[in-house]
Order: C-alpha cells, then structure tokens, then sequence
C-alpha cells in the first residue's frame, strides 16, 4: 500500500469510530457485524528474522525495540496506520497463511545489510516486496528465508544493485539456491534454527505451526540468537561452495557490521565466529545435495547431520519457549 492511500486509518479515528485495540489490530464489535484492522507494517519496523524491529510511539515517531520489551512475548510493534482485513484479504487472495514473508524494497550496497528479508504476522505492508511462494513447504520457505538473510548472499545483492531499490526486478536475477538443493538433513537443520530466530511473539504461531511446533514462542537470547545465525551463515557459505579464505574477504565487505563489533566486543566478532564455523564444517564427512543449476553434477557438502555446535540446548529445543 502506498502512505497515500485512502484504506488507511490512524489510531484516532478508529478508537472515534469505537474499536478496541486488541494486541496491535483494532477490532470494532456493531450492529452491522465485526469489523478487524490489520497493523500496516512499514519497511522500517522489519529486519533480518525479526518482525518487531521497530515500533511507532505515540507522538509520530519510531524507535526500535529493546530487548527486554523483545523478550516479552506480547510485546508487539505499534503502527501508525491500520487497514481493514477485507482490503488485505482482497490483495493476498489465494494466500491462505497467517504469515507473510517480505523483503525491504529501498536499500543500499553501502549500508549495513543490504538484502533484509522478515518474516511477519498477516498484514497490510508498505515498502516491501511480499514473496507467494505458493508450492513451497514452511521448511523450504524457512530455507529460502534463511538463504536471503545470508553474508554470502547479500554480498552478491551488492554486486548486483545499481541504485536504491531492491525490486521484484533484481530479485528474480539474484542467485537464489533453488528448493531442490535443499535435502532432508540440510532442512533439518535449518528450519530449527529459523524457527527459533523467528518466533518469539505470539502473532507468529500460525508460523510455528506450519512448522509443526504448536508451543510457545521461544525467548529472545542474544547470544543464542547471534550463533544461530553464524551456524546459518556458515553453512550457506558451503552451499555457495565458498571457501574460508574467500568468506574472510566477503566478511570484510560489510565495514558497518565490522565498526559496530569492534566497538561493541573489541573484534570483528561474526567474521572470527563464522570462519571458524566454516573451517569446522569443512572438517565434517561430506555429503552429497543436488546442484543448483539443472544439468550440473551434485556438490559435495558438510554432513550438517554430524555438527556439533557450541550451543548448549539444539536450536528450538522445547525447553528454550516460554513457560
């Protein structure tokens, strides 16, 4: 939806018009029936496996979660407009899920991350490019979501945009690995650890479900998150048959993430963690995937089976959700 469109309605004309805020949508109980208002999210209030990246305070203005409100499983991003479910439903039809999976449209090769992919309730959306991607399993959508959030990945987004908008132009020519790469061990180990990155609001249980978890959503822990994602990372370097050495100098192309770690941990953090991820994959038997493109020869990959990670509890481990 474009800002100016006329299905958008702000807080005060709904709580005028006599709805109730329940979570982040309106819902409006009359005689005429039952009226639900979808949160329109905004490009800003996403990023990479979180949809509650950013919220609107009341005086007009957004500021990102912290990570105590982000623990909190109820806690949910405020927007500033909401659309009648009816309109959204008209423009997502034949989309039956109660999630969408979308990717920021404006970006840039010289900001911090490039190619930002999330992951988020059914919803009116503004400054994103929505991904139908109807004939997929959650577990292949959970690949193909975990593969555009990857170093390796977005180093290839940068070599590729000329301007600011990432469009549905450019995606259809970026290097995507297609779903049949994609065998049972290797999505065994990655829809767990999206799984967990990912649900951790209750808005996204329809998500978790169709990943077959009907629990809770797991607490955010930053430093389960951070080696999720290096484990993520890691692997997708071997899928893009990327060595070590190769991934040390992709790594050193992101200078914004470098600075902010620096300053933050006194070293590049996620480049040391993830080339040791690699070399310490690439030590692991291997194992036969098919190759991305039709035609060529299996690669030989990781036997990810076989990972031993650092981790105390295995990604989306039961115990892990909130009580």
């Amino acid at each position: 939806l474009g800002m100016a469109d006329d299905n958008l309605r702000n807080r005060e004309e709904l709580l005028d018009a006599g709805a109730e805020l329940v979570g982040n949508r309106f819902l409006k109980i009359g005689t005429g029936g039952r009226d639900l208002y979808y949160p329109l999210y905004e490009a800003k209030m996403l990023h990479q496996f979180t949809h509650r990246w950013a919220t609107y305070e009341p005086n007009g203005k957004t500021r990102n979660l912290k990570t105590d409100e982000l623990r909190d499983p109820h806690r949910l991003p405020m927007p500033r407009y909401w659309v009648r479910e009816s309109h959204v439903d008209r423009r997502l039809e034949r989309w039956y899920h109660g999630w969408l999976l979308a990717s920021r449209d404006i970006t840039n090769s010289t900001n911090e991350r490039t190619s930002i992919m999330a992951l988020f309730p059914r919803s009116a959306v503004s400054g994103v490019n929505i991904q139908l991607i109807y004939s997929l399993s959650a577990a292949h959508i959970s690949a193909f979501y975990a593969n555009f959030n990857a170093f390796c990945f977005d180093y290839a987004v940068r070599q590729k945009i000329g301007g600011t908008h990432l469009s549905q132009n450019y995606l259809k020519q970026l290097p995507v690995l297609p779903p049949q790469t994609y065998t049972q061990t290797l999505l065994d180990f990655i829809a767990p650890r999206v799984l967990e990155l990912t649900y951790t609001a209750w808005d996204l249980q329809a998500f978790s479900q169709d990943l077959g978890w009907h629990g809770a959503p797991y607490v955010w822990d930053e430093e389960r998150r951070f080696v999720l994602r290096c484990e993520l990372d890691a692997l997708y370097f071997h899928l893009y048959c990327i060595r070590a050495d190769d991934a040390g100098y992709i790594m050193e192309t992101f200078p914004i993430v470098k600075r902010k770690e620096e300053t933050l941990y006194g070293e590049y953090r996620s480049k040391r963690v993830i080339i040791e991820m690699v070399e310490a994959m690439a030590a692991l038997p291997t194992m036969l995937a098919p190759a991305p493109k039709p035609g060529q020869d299996e690669i030989e990959v990781p036997n990810i089976a076989l990972w031993q990670g650092q981790l105390a509890l295995p990604p989306a481990h039961p115990s892990l959700a909130h009580a």
